[in-house]
């Protein structure tokens, strides 16, 4: 079969839109990113105020505590009323600081990824000679995050935004119940505070599952292992991760890459896979960085794998090759699986 020049021509121009778009969306994603910055730095100073403002209302509360029996009940109740108002408002502000602090890891990690194609495209010198195999890569990746993008909004859904709704109802229940039994009332304000402590504690695991901190600050061994210590207490799994080579840092999308990897391939068997028992080996040489994760979980038949599973797999894999690196699987039902991923690292990379 020939291909016509036409064809062919075709073919280079809907891989250099495509390119293009993608280059667009990459300066579409910088500017959100300085806004969103923007709009993080002015929700750090707000949240401050408010904890300030707040410790300043408990401590008269603290005061009034100490006299309530000599305080008309009106008093009571705008005090109360007002520490209620506050403690809402505090909530508010930080969920809004944590909200726009996963957007920012999530922009960021868009961007890294925009540019780490865009790099390979350039680094090809040839879109029209395999416009097809890119194209195929763009799409799987794009596919890959939408999927986690999905599942993100049910994990928000039905963790930290509906333990927000049931704050809001225990605290028009508080509020009601002053005029009633102020006892009671004080007992619903300590489980109002227990539920505000366990919300902002989902809160801040769901952000770490999106995005650690620690992975910008301390690099990729630390997040790692405190990853796992955070998942082996959740889930009652042993997991042991163990490391070779020298514990440097590496390119920062290197770091993120590996993690997110490893982060799924050690998720998956311990919360949905019933494994037991989890290693992960981090190897950190000179010119590659190589992980191997094996779990005793329930394994799986590759060619049987529910279809949001497979684009996983299948989106690992991509990126383990747009990186020159490999990806590698063993597994069968009941005997657990191996994965094994392997990045070269250029001299210019490592740091």
């Amino acid at each position: 079969m020939t291909v016509s020049s036409s064809s062919k021509e075709e073919g280079a121009l809907t891989l250099a839109a495509a390119l293009e778009q993608l280059d667009q969306e990459r300066e579409q994603t910088e500017r959100e990113l300085r806004e969103v910055d923007l709009l993080l730095d002015q929700s750090k100073s707000e949240v401050e105020k408010l904890t300030q403002r707040n410790a300043t209302i408990n401590a008269h509360l603290q005061q009034m505590e100490s006299q309530i029996d000599d305080l008309p009940a009106a008093d009571i109740r705008v005090a109360y009323e007002a520490a209620l108002e506050a403690q809402q408002r505090l909530v508010v502000m930080r969920g809004q600081m944590e909200k726009l602090a996963s957007d920012r890891a999530h922009l960021e990690h868009q961007l890294q990824t925009y540019k780490k194609v865009l790099q390979a495209n350039q680094d090809l010198n040839a879109p029209q000679g395999d416009g097809r195999n890119a194209q195929s890569s763009i799409e799987v990746i794009t596919q890959a995050q939408e999927a986690e993008r999905q599942r993100l909004s049910r994990q928000m859904h039905d963790g930290p935004a509906q333990a927000l709704s049931n704050f809001i109802l225990q605290a028009e229940i508080a509020l009601r119940l002053f005029d009633v039994d102020q006892d009671q009332a004080r007992q619903e304000l300590n489980n109002l505070k227990e539920s505000a402590a366990t919300t902002f504690q989902k809160v801040r695991d769901f952000i770490f599952d999106l995005r650690p901190m620690m992975l910008d600050d301390l690099g990729l061994v630390p997040t790692v292992k405190r990853y796992a210590s955070h998942l082996a207490e959740k889930s009652g799994t042993e997991i042991n991760v163990s490391v070779t080579g020298a514990e440097r840092r590496l390119e920062p999308y290197v770091e993120v890459i590996v993690f997110r990897v490893v982060q799924e391939l050690i998720s998956n068997p311990a919360l949905h896979n019933q494994a037991t028992t989890i290693r992960v080996q981090l190897d950190i040489a000179e010119q590659h960085v190589r992980a191997t994760v094996d779990d005793n979980g329930n394994g799986f038949e590759a060619h049987s794998l529910p279809d949001e599973a497979e684009l996983s797999i299948k989106a690992l894999r991509e990126r383990m090759e747009m990186l020159g690196g490999t990806f590698e699987v063993e597994t069968s039902p009941g005997k657990g699986a191996h994965f094994q991923l392997s990045i070269p690292l250029q001299p210019s990379l490592n740091r």
